[in-house]
């Protein structure tokens, strides 16, 4: 699994990099209209979703981990990690709205994101990689952005990875508006 997250990860960086790594900052931040996201935003909110699950694991770590008790149920437990990864698929034919604490932090990107990007890439798959033990446990964590979303860590990892193809996706479609 590690592995193949990892390889995931690598591909999608590239095809970031190659797709959106010579866009000015104004093509970064350029929206259809005023209710999208442009191009930056997307890959600052993948960023940021990225992030957030770094304290989740390390307060498992600390043994500091509260879950709800909906938890304690196998069938919610993938019930709803099915959901969540459901909801994030590349086909975008439903739009989802994200939690606040996801939102991209800052609506001017600056011409740095992409080199933020990579080193959240990078912090990502040494994530994943520090995560093994837990893995092989069947950790059960709680959605960073709502403590009674509960979903093992294995689906964890495969929401993000899909979510950031969903993104990839999303960020080509608005390049093509852009260009024409």
């Amino acid at each position: 699994m590690k592995e193949r997250w990892c390889h995931e990860i690598d591909l999608i960086t590239s095809e970031f990099k190659q797709s959106f790594g010579s866009l000015s900052v104004e093509q970064l931040n350029w929206k259809p209209n005023p209710n999208s996201w442009s191009i930056g935003q997307n890959i600052d909110h993948l960023i940021v979703i990225n992030n957030s699950y770094q304290p989740v694991i390390a307060a498992i770590r600390d043994k500091n981990n509260k879950l709800p008790f909906v938890s304690k149920f196998n069938f919610l437990v993938n019930f709803m990690g099915q959901a969540v990864l459901k909801a994030v698929q590349p086909d975008r034919k439903k739009k989802t709205k994200t939690f606040p604490i996801w939102e991209p932090s800052i609506s001017d990107i600056t011409s740095n994101i992409m080199d933020r990007f990579e080193k959240q890439q990078l912090d990502l798959k040494i994530l994943i990689k520090s995560s093994l033990d837990l893995l092989d446990k069947g950790t059960i964590i709680s959605s960073p952005a709502n403590k009674n979303i509960v979903y093992k860590l294995e689906t964890a990892f495969d929401i993000i990875i899909v979510h950031e193809r969903r993104h990839l996706e999303q960020s080509k479609e608005i390049l093509k508006l852009l260009k024409n």
